[in-house]
């Protein structure tokens, strides 16, 4: 599967290194990734935009938007016939994840975190299974052609 999609492979691994890089590094909450974060929600907010959006929520929604991609490459990579397996490396992505922001400063795991994440990741799978259908429908007419054509 890799050495078929080289290009594939090395572009959906640097964004799993970007995640990793976004996720498991140290952080201090007043610096940084949280800092950022507030500034663009307080600049939404005083041009009334996503009033109702608060800290927890964007945070919750980010998660989501972090990991549709994820489900997205997985899936090129595995196949539409391997949906089931880009959700599932995409949840253990995820809980790995959670489970070694213990030992992160300033990093706590939430539970929370695996529902956005996964919701994200399923959302990816979803857009990529829509995006790859038509080439997906000529694969398995052709290949019935060939058969009745046996």
């Amino acid at each position: 599967m890799l050495h078929r999609h080289p290009f594939l492979s090395l572009l959906t691994g640097a964004y799993l290194v970007f995640v990793g890089w976004l996720t498991l590094t140290p952080q201090d909450q007043h610096t940084g990734q949280a800092q950022l974060a507030e500034r663009v929600l307080d600049a939404l907010h005083r041009r009334g935009y996503a009033e109702s959006i608060d800290y927890s929520r964007f945070e919750f929604l980010a998660n989501i938007a972090l990991f549709v991609p994820v489900g997205i490459f997985l899936l090129l990579l595995f196949g539409a016939g391997g949906w089931w397996l880009a959700l599932i490396a995409s949840f253990a992505l995820t809980v790995g994840i959670e489970s070694l922001q213990h030992e992160i400063p300033g990093r706590v795991p939430d539970g929370r975190d695996l529902m956005a994440n996964g919701i994200g990741a399923a959302i990816g799978v979803a857009v990529a299974l829509v995006l790859t259908l038509p080439a997906t429908l000529r694969r398995h007419r052709r290949r019935r052609s060939v058969q009745l054509a046996r």
